[in-house]
Formats: structure tokens, C-alpha cells, sequence
């Protein structure tokens, strides 16, 4: 594990009480979770003397799987494996895997997860066939497994934890149709085929299809290593100059945009947009180089993935995990404000009691039909 990293997931006891009480009550459940922050002060590594008003229990294991275990984007969602796991009082879950996405090095870490007798095992499903197997013989086991942040057709996770990703990349899809209806874009992509990012180009190649169909797609493999994306989407550039946009579908590409526009100062001149909420792609979007960037929440898809598990254990299977769609937001100058704020839950440091609006923006109108 990298120095940073590791430093991002180190929360002392006592910050982890007050985050707890910030994630979950707010002002009005102080009272209510009392008890709660008492006992997770009190856990250990041996097990739980029971939270609040649950059982003792053993010191489950879980275990999340990971196809980029350094990848910057996850920074948030190691810092909600650690809150969630003191607010109800569990050992950290591991966090293992691969470094690049390598998927017999995450189908290796994942039997090694069920042959250590995991008590419960997360995974990005970012492959079609790899990992129906390996979820089999834990669920044959015992094991509950869920998905975050990429699932897959024909796998049998318990729920799947993480953005809808088709439509996330439908709805940047009509969103650059407004701003460009002719010309070539380029999009960077840092693992073209896998099911966390490929949905995402899928919808977005869709939509202009329909919305713009003058705009030609033109999508760049950047690579899943971050140090090499800059360099990728710098290159492609360099050959299409006269390119109507720069886009990318995951978070090391678009913060390389947001550099490249910068670098270059071309803020203004050509229209550019993606996804995540890293540090230079926030920059990025309060200075103009990104019209927008897409929020997926990383913090919640590790936090739930946790909670879920330890539900679906402490109940006896019989609180099943529900499938979560952790949401779409879109970044852009008007309320980036936020996001520059030193949050944690943005990959930040320091789990400060957020600043609620005076109003809050209306979302879009609900589709559950009655």
C-alpha cells in the first residue's frame, strides 16, 4: 500500500466517533446514537461486545477485492471502510487486488479471500466471466459477496453497490450534445472493455448518436496506471488538434484533461468534461478547464458495501442487501464550492460537519410507477 494511502485511511478512534455521528445523525440523532459511539469506542480486534442495540459478535473479516488498489479515485472509499468498520465496531476490511486492473491478479486475491475464511468479501465485477466461479464457491461457503462499483451480467453477487453506469454515460452523452453537435471528440478511457468504464462510453457514444449525430467518437486507451494517462491523452491530442472536445469516462483521464487544458491554457477554447471528483479535476472545473465532472459518491459505495454485509451476518441473511444505485451528480462551477471544502468523504482529510444550503436544488423527478 502506498505512504499516501495509508496515511488517507488513518483516522484516529476519536475522529472516527465524531465522523460517525456526522454520517448518521446529524444534529437531531446525537442522542439516538449515544450508545452506538460508546460501544464502537470500546470495540476490538477480538470482536464486538455489540453495538448499540445488536448482538456481540465475532470480529468479522471482510474482505474488498480491488482492480486498482492505488488508484487515487479510492481514496474515499478506504476512509469508508474504516468509519463504517468503527461505527460498528469491526476490524478495517482488507483491501487487496490489483494494481492495474490485472484480473487474475483480483480472481487470486478473491480465493484467497474465501480459502482465509473471509467473513464477507466485496468485489468490482470488472469482468464478464472471471468471477462467477470464484462467487459461487463463496456463497457454497457461506460468504457473502457483493458487488461496488462495477457489476456484471450472468454473476450472482448478493447486490450490486455503485453508480448505474450506462445511463451515467447517457446522460453525459446528452449533456455534451448540447455544447457540441458537430466535429470529433476525443474520450480516454483507461481500460477499454471493462465493465466499471466501457458502460459509461457505451451510453455516451448512444446518446450523441441520437442527440448530435454529426459528433464523431473517437475514444483513447489511457491506460489504468494514473502516471501514463497524461501522457496518453496529451499525445492524442497532439494528433487531433482541431478536436471539438475532450472527454474521458473515468477518473485518472479526466483529471489528465483537466491538466492538458490547463497546461496548455486552453480553457475556453475547446469543451471538456468526465468524471470523478480527484484533486485536479475539481481544480479543474472552478477554473474553467472542465465544464463539468460526474460525482459517483466512492464514499458510499464503501461505506454501504460494509454496512450491507454486516447486516445481511448480524440478521442471519435475512436483511438482504439491497441493489444501490450510489448516484449521479453533476460537478460544475456553480456548486464545486463544495467539493473544494477538505472533505473526507471526497478523499480529503479530516471528517469536518459539512454546510447544509439555505435550499436545496430540486432532483429529478421520480420514475417509480404506482
Amino acid at each position: 500500500m502506498s505512504e499516501h494511502l495509508s496515511d488517507a485511511v488513518e483516522i484516529s478512534r476519536a475522529a472516527s466517533r465524531r465522523g460517525a455521528l456526522k454520517i448518521l445523525g446529524g444534529a437531531g440523532g446525537a442522542a439516538a446514537l449515544g450508545t452506538l459511539l460508546s460501544a464502537c469506542a470500546s470495540a476490538t480486534s477480538s470482536g464486538s461486545g455489540g453495538v448499540g442495540n445488536f448482538p456481540s459478535t465475532p470480529a468479522w473479516k471482510f474482505v474488498f477485492v480491488n482492480h486498482v488498489t492505488t488508484n487515487s479515485f479510492f481514496i474515499p472509499t478506504r476512509t469508508a471502510l474504516d468509519d463504517a468498520a468503527k461505527v460498528l465496531g469491526l476490524p478495517t476490511p482488507q483491501w487487496t487486488g490489483s494494481e492495474n486492473g490485472t484480473v487474475s491478479e483480483m480472481v487470486s486475491a478473491f480465493d484467497n479471500a474465501i480459502n482465509s475464511g473471509a467473513s464477507g468479501i466485496a468485489i468490482p465485477l470488472t469482468d464478464n466471466n472471471a468471477f462467477v466461479d470464484p462467487t459461487k464457491r463463496a456463497l457454497a461457503k457461506g460468504i457473502p459477496v457483493v458487488a461496488y462499483n462495477a457489476t456484471a451480467p450472468g454473476n450472482y453477487p448478493l447486490a450490486y453497490i455503485g453508480q448505474d453506469l450506462y445511463k451515467s454515460g447517457t446522460l453525459m452523452g446528452q449533456r455534451i450534445a448540447q455544447s457540441v453537435t458537430s466535429g470529433t471528440i476525443l474520450v480516454g478511457i483507461a481500460q477499454p472493455g471493462a465493465n466499471n468504464l466501457q458502460p459509461r462510453l457505451d451510453g455516451l457514444t448512444a446518446a450523441l448518436a441520437k442527440a448530435a449525430p454529426g459528433v464523431v467518437v473517437k475514444s483513447i486507451n489511457t491506460g489504468a496506471a494514473q502516471a501514463g494517462e497524461l501522457n496518453a491523452m496529451t499525445a492524442a491530442y497532439a494528433g487531433q488538434p482541431d478536436a471539438a472536445g475532450l472527454y474521458a469516462v473515468d477518473a485518472g483521464s479526466t483529471a489528465s484533461i483537466a491538466q492538458l487544458i490547463s497546461s496548455k491554457n486552453i480553457a475556453g477554447k475547446v469543451h471538456a468534461g468526465g468524471f470523478d471528483t480527484l484533486a485536479d479535476t475539481i481544480k479543474g472545473v472552478a477554473s474553467g478547464a472542465l465544464e463539468f465532472t460526474i460525482d459517483q459518491s466512492a464514499y458510499m459505495q464503501g461505506f454501504l458495501s460494509v454496512l450491507y454485509l454486516y447486516l445481511y451476518r448480524v440478521s442471519g441473511t435475512l436483511l438482504a442487501p439491497p441493489e444501490t444505485d450510489t448516484g449521479l451528480t453533476f460537478v460544475t462551477k456553480e456548486n464545486v464550492a463544495a467539493y473544494n471544502s477538505g472533505s473526507a468523504y471526497e478523499g480529503q482529510q479530516g471528517h469536518k460537519l459539512g454546510t447544509m444550503p439555505a435550499s436545496i436544488p430540486l432532483p429529478q423527478p421520480s420514475t417509480v410507477t404506482l
